[in-house]
């Protein structure tokens, strides 16, 4: 088997189904009714048929059937997946967020993530859940990115929201606003950096990125006025990384960089907080953005938006974010895939066999080049 035939061979995608009484069934549904999505994946959701039947009668799409098996390496290659996480019936609340939908939420992530770690699936991608109501023994973390990042033992990760040629990341993730300025040191910052930089050429195939890097204080401190941690901490770490041969610049004033356009001039972005990132991405792309999980071993996708339980069973949700997510997911995989071999070959490691990229990608790809690992 040559390596041309490994890339044409239909993309695994393991689905969760979120919470059962949001939009979950109804993005996921409507996204794989199209038949175009199955021409070069196979998706797999883990899930409820039973569940799934109601969904789908509550968007009157009588002509979608998922195809029900045991296990995920039992998929259909032409089909929509379902694998059953329960048998018994399950009482749907749409719009109500309970303790059954959080404990089938979790049931669901937990079932698919093992079949990720198992190569039974390529990459995994989440319909969204409640963070309050999945709180229970297994899952005690602020969202799905935390949760992975354990299961897959990896400390360096970074969630990056993505639309297009955007592509920002958040220095501190789920962080209450309080405990921002405390959590920031330039230590965190060379680490967020790296990961960025690693991932945008492994995974998005950009081969000089450049980082913009938001300022922590309104107009980056004014040289101390409105706060020190700019000059003391956030500029120091850039000159350090950018030192070591990675192109970063900032620290940018957040509402001119986004005010002016001027994240258009950059591959990758990272703020220094949560709300300093997502508010201007979800106003700019809040139909089609999508949430990626850097430097995780394995590819985790999902879309921007939440539960949206004010809008759910009514048939108005649209599906181009949990799209997007999917397609996103399989590019990373074919771009990771065309990473390896290029390294590959640069070594001289022109004979490897194509299984060994395949087992390698599903491992979590190589490690950083030389220079990375010195940031």
């Amino acid at each position: 088997m040559e390596i041309a035939e490994v890339k044409e061979k239909k993309i695994r995608v393991g689905i969760t189904h979120g919470d059962i009484n949001g939009i979950g069934y109804e993005i996921i549904i409507k996204s794989l009714n199209d038949p175009r999505m199955l021409e070069n994946l196979i998706p797999v959701v883990f899930g409820s048929s039973k569940v799934a039947s109601y969904h789908r009668k509550t968007l009157h799409l009588n002509e979608f059937n998922f195809n029900l098996v045991k296990k995920s390496d039992m998929a259909h290659a032409k089909r929509a997946n379902i694998v059953n996480i329960i048998d018994e019936e399950v009482k749907v609340d749409l719009g109500i967020s309970t303790p059954t939908a959080g404990q089938l939420a979790m049931l669901s992530l937990e079932m698919a993530t093992e079949e990720l770690k198992r190569n039974h699936l390529d990459v995994l991608v989440t319909a969204p859940i409640n963070k309050k109501n999945i709180q229970q023994a297994g899952f005690q973390f602020p969202g799905h990115t935390e949760y992975l990042a354990e299961k897959f033992n990896t400390s360096d990760y970074l969630m990056l929201m993505i639309c297009r040629n955007l592509r920002i990341g958040v220095i501190t993730g789920h962080v209450p606003l309080g405990r921002v300025p405390g959590t920031i040191t330039q230590e965190l910052i060379l680490k967020k950096i790296a990961i960025l930089d690693q991932s945008l050429k492994r995974d998005f195939a950009i081969s000089k990125p450049r980082i913009a890097i938001l300022a922590l204080n309104p107009h980056s401190g004014d040289d101390g006025v409105i706060g020190n941690e700019d000059q003391q901490v956030v500029i120091p770490a850039i000159q350090k990384a950018f030192d070591k041969g990675t192109l970063v610049y900032g620290p940018f004033p957040a509402d001119g960089f986004f005010g002016s356009s001027g994240y258009n001039n950059f591959d990758g972005i990272l703020a220094m907080y949560h709300d300093q990132g997502m508010i201007p991405f979800k106003l700019l792309s809040f139909e089609e953005g999508v949430n990626y999980t850097a430097g995780l071993p394995y590819i985790r996708t999902s879309p921007a938006h939440g539960t949206a339980y004010e809008i759910a069973g009514k048939n108005i949700a649209s599906p181009d974010s949990f799209r997007q997510a999917i397609y996103l997911a399989c590019d990373i995989f074919n771009n990771r895939l065309q990473y390896i071999e290029l390294a590959a070959n640069a070594l001289g490691a022109n004979h490897t066999k194509p299984n060994d990229f395949i087992q390698t990608q599903r491992e979590g790809g190589i490690q950083p080049d030389a220079d990375n690992q010195s940031r």
